[in-house]
């Protein structure tokens, strides 16, 4: 009888395990992100805008007389009579809605001045009409047209509420006390709140955009733009979108309550692809900002060249994040960010649970996003300070990264066929060269102490990576260390691809849905735990086949050895620990380096044991001891540098020929018991010890 009609539970658990791998290594998440019509950068010749104080050129106001010196009351005295002075003249020869004062600007470097009130841009929100109401374009993955530019210029107010297109030098300011005092409403009736679209040398200032069924303000295809003391809410998914933009400037905004990010310069203009750490200008500034109760607090899906710095984002699932795991995105794969001296701290909001209640399918005005209701859109693990999910060369030094319950940096790879590029030499060419150095990671800028679950989460894939030393551990347990000159590198690898059970958990978390309220089970991010986990779940079906097919070949053939029985017993401890280890993933611990280090000492020594009677799977216990030794070595002392995987590939691979082995060689039915000869002799044993040669009788000898 063959071992597998004996045994039928390990081929089959074989069997399941390579179909699950082959499925994991073909399998891609579905886009979901920003979908917008093809754009190609600014050419760079624009430059950032100037703020002018000039008397306005267009004022807007609304009629109610009363209202308004109520909103004024309590400014500062010259401040209210420079707005009553403004209002008289608008009452006079103003607009009583935004759009109205951008359609009236008929030249470059005009500003326009909007007076507090509330401003919801009633002739903008009604809904399509005629030819505007059967436009022809594609769909994106979350519904909306992606409409040509000559389209948004056609109908402009298909997705806009105010519509800003081919402007140039326009500036528009609020004129209140703070950024409050002047409120552009679109009442989740319009994909965007304000679009300046192919718009150079655009300033706003002094407001609030809120509620949109996608951003507040957006930015595109312009080279030239400030964002000064303007304020985003209460939006399906950014407070502040800019795209394919160059010389920008974000600074003293602040953004929450939004489903992506409150800030993403998605597809900042690739100035500095080719280039290493030195580069002669960034493409984006943002600074003195705060973003706050978002998914994320800053995204950017191929945010190139953009300097971020002196910016607080607290208070997300997630504090940044940049990525290359969406198609369409110009400037792919993401390059040289820098951050430095932020503020990125206690980022643990968990808003899943809205998706799984059935709140995020709502529509958007019966959410509650206005008493704090997020509705994520895309899948990201809550409880991290700096995620890059595919990005080179950026840089990360002098922030204070402290108070998150899974770690402070976050660095993963991303293949190019996710971004939709299937040629074979750009598959493994994201998550190089990123430095994490002089970071303050858990204290506080006071100095007490605020851990992180751990330092660095890092799926180990890429070449010149490094970190500085932190309090609180990382995963690999040892990580390439960054010299005091960028680009110096002490302990570098060069792996081609990540761990194993990291990349399964990055697959099955990534398959995430708002619309199709599916949270992906097995994942942590999304409450998993314990026995729910895929890592757990890996690790204890791993443990039940050794421990099946390791058990069987003890008890046939080694439990008569008492190195055989030390190993085995090595053995059930690794297990142990290895399935123990598994459910650590949020705190830096030395089990699972433990439960290898036993797993090699039970394999080493079980082909040591086994050497005499078996040679071949003796030997073959031996290499999986040592490659298992080696794994425990990579893992928890130091990554071994120039080799393209890691030990844990070759490791899986060759347990799997030793199962397939082992459970062979334990399978082989025992002989069958012979009838004792008359001189009360034994027969001889199933397996009879080798009997040592001797001399040759003399001829003739009984």
């Amino acid at each position: 009888m063959s071992w597998t009609r004996r045994f039928p539970a390990v081929p089959a658990a074989l069997l399941a395990a390579l179909l699950a791998l082959l499925t994991l290594l073909v399998a891609a998440p579905p886009a979901g992100a920003h979908e917008e019509r093809p754009v190609v950068f600014p050419d760079g010749s624009g430059s950032v805008p100037q703020y002018r104080s000039d008397e306005p050129d267009l004022i807007v106001c609304k009629t109610d007389r009363a209202a308004f010196e109520r909103r004024t009351s309590a400014f500062p005295d010259e401040l209210r009579q420079r707005n009553l002075a403004l209002y008289e003249r608008c009452e006079k020869s103003g607009y009583r809605h935004l759009q109205e004062a951008v359609d009236a600007v008929d030249r470059p470097g005009m500003n326009i001045a909007i007076l507090p009130g509330l401003y919801e841009e009633e002739p903008s929100l009604p809904k399509p009409t005629g030819e505007c109401a059967s436009l022809t374009a594609p769909n994106s993955s979350l519904g909306y047209q992606i409409l040509t530019y000559e389209q948004q210029t056609a109908c402009r107010h298909n997705q806009n509420l105010v519509a800003i297109l081919g402007k140039t030098d326009l500036q528009i300011e609020g004129t209140g006390a703070s950024r409050l005092d002047v409120v552009i409403d679109a009442k989740y009736q319009k994909l965007n709140g304000i679009r300046a679209d192919k718009s150079n040398g655009i300033y706003f200032r002094n407001f609030t955009a809120q509620r949109t069924t996608f951003n507040s303000l957006y930015v595109l295809a312009g080279d030239g733009f400030v964002i000064d003391d303007v304020l985003t809410r209460w939006n399906d998914e950014y407070g502040f979108l800019t795209f394919a933009s160059d010389h920008g400037l974000y600074k003293n905004c602040e953004s929450y309550g939004n489903g992506d990010s409150g800030i993403y310069p998605g597809s900042a203009s690739n100035i500095n692809e080719g280039r290493g750490y030195d580069v002669p200008r960034y493409s984006i500034e943002i600074t003195g900002c705060r973003s706050h109760h978002n998914m994320v607090g800053y995204s950017g899906t191929a945010g190139d060249s953009v300097w971020v710095h002196d910016n607080e984002f607290d208070q997300n699932m997630g504090g940044a994040s940049m990525d290359s795991a969406f198609p369409g995105h110009p400037g792919l794969p993401q390059n040289h960010a820098k951050f430095e001296r932020n503020l990125i701290h206690d980022n643990n909001a968990d808003y899943y649970h809205y998706v799984a209640d059935g709140t995020c399918a709502k529509p958007p005005a019966e959410r509650g996003y206005e008493q704090g209701v997020v509705c994520p859109q895309i899948s990201m693990p809550p409880g991290t300070g700096i995620i890059t999910a595919g990005g080179n060369w950026n840089l990360y030094e002098n922030n204070w990264v402290y108070g998150h319950e899974r770690a402070a940096f976050f660095l993963s790879a991303v293949p190019a066929f996710i971004r939709g590029e299937e040629s074979w030499d750009k598959q493994t060419d994201t998550s190089h060269h990123n430095r994490y150095a002089a970071n303050v990671l858990g204290k506080d800028k006071s100095g007490a102490s605020r851990p992180n679950g751990a330092d660095v989460w890092w799926d180990g894939q890429g070449r010149g990576n490094c970190w500085n030393p932190g309090p609180d551990g990382s995963t690999p347990g040892t990580l390439p260390q960054c010299g005091d000159r960028r680009g110096s590198v002490s302990g570098a690898s060069a792996r081609l691809v990540g761990e194993p059970v990291k990349l399964a958990q990055l697959l099955v978390c990534a398959d995430y849905n708002v619309q199709a309220r599916k949270l992906p089970a097995g994942c942590d991010w999304y409450g998993a735990r314990g026995l729910e986990r895929v890592e757990t779940q890996i690790a204890l079906a791993v443990a039940a086949v050794l421990l099946l097919v390791g058990g069987l070949l003890w008890w046939r053939r080694l439990r008569t050895s008492r190195l055989g029985t030390a190993a085995f017993l090595l053995g059930l401890a690794g297990l142990a620990l290895d399935v123990a280890g598994s459910t650590m993933s949020l705190v830096a611990t030395p089990v699972p380096a433990l439960g290898l280090l036993c797993l090699g000492l039970w394999w080493t020594g079980t082909g040591i044991a086994l050497h005499p009677t078996r040679p071949w799977l003796g030997r073959l216990s031996l290499l999986l001891g040592a490659l298992t030794l080696l794994d425990a070595f990579d893992k928890a002392v130091l990554m071994i540098p120039w080799i393209p995987l890691s030990p844990a590939w070759v490791r899986a691979l060759v347990a799997v020929l030793w199962v397939l082995w082992a459970a062979a060689a334990t399978a082989r039915p025992a002989a069958p018991a012979a009838t004792p000869p008359d001189d009360g002799t034994l027969a001889p044993p199933d397996d009879p010890a080798p009997v040592p040669a001797g001399p040759a009788p003399a001829d003739g000898a009984a």
